[in-house]
């Protein structure tokens, strides 16, 4: 019986973060310190930090979207890759991108001593916008709007979005880790497909868009 990797990665972060929020040795331990990270070479904080969460919001938030769209994203990359390369490609496609979002605050941040990042929402990001990628149509919802819209319209609206906060700052959100992952989902779905995959990923998208009629543009709830 096959068994969801989207569970496993959520009842473990689940476990750490809650360990985390009752000592603060696990959360300094595992936290993204890029200044410490520069100091002592603790490479491995570039995916630790993805496990534990600020408080209990936060963490309930992204496990709650992390399984929303990765149950579908799952069970469609065994559709795409077959089993078990569709496995290994989901779980390397969530970590990387834990990796890679960071990347460019590790190298803005590498002398700042104050600056530490964590939780799962930049690989979270990655897992949702390879879902949208392979269902552009889909309705997602925006919160307080009664409303859901296409997944490629909320894609770049997300995107958008994020650019303009991480760029005003002033929060204590790391909106370029969720712009960064999700951009790194979607090229590493598209990329793995063309080399791994018959599945044409990108022609799907494009297909669907082109083909989309109007009253599919907003979906009331």
């Amino acid at each position: 019986m096959s068994f969801s990797i989207t569970v496993l990665i959520i009842i473990i972060t689940v476990l750490v973060s809650v360990s985390a929020f009752g000592s603060r040795k696990i959360m300094d331990d595992l936290i993204f310190y890029p200044a410490h990270i520069n100091r002592t070479q603790q490479y491995y904080r570039f995916l630790t930090y993805g496990f534990i969460h600020a408080d209990l919001m936060h963490l309930l938030f992204n496990m709650y979207a992390f399984y929303l769209f990765g149950e579908f994203t799952e069970k469609a990359f065994l559709m795409i890759f077959g089993d078990p390369s569709g496995k290994v490609m989901y779980v390397l496609m969530y970590f990387l991108a834990l990796i890679v979002c960071v990347i460019p605050d590790f190298k803005k941040h590498k002398n700042n001593d104050y600056y530490r990042s964590l939780g799962a929402s930049g690989a979270v990001s990655a897992i949702v916008f390879a879902y949208i990628l392979l269902n552009p149509l889909q309705g997602i919802g925006l919160i307080f709007i009664p409303f859901f819209i296409p997944g490629f319209l909320f894609g770049i609206l997300y995107v958008v979005v994020s650019y303009y906060l991480g760029k005003k700052g002033g929060t204590n959100i790391n909106h370029n880790a969720h712009l960064w992952g999700a951009l790194f989902g979607v090229v590493f779905l598209l990329v793995a497909s063309e080399l791994f995959s018959d599945f044409p990923v990108l022609d799907n998208f494009i297909s669907q868009v082109k083909n989309m009629k109007w009253d599919q543009l907003f979906q009331t709830y």
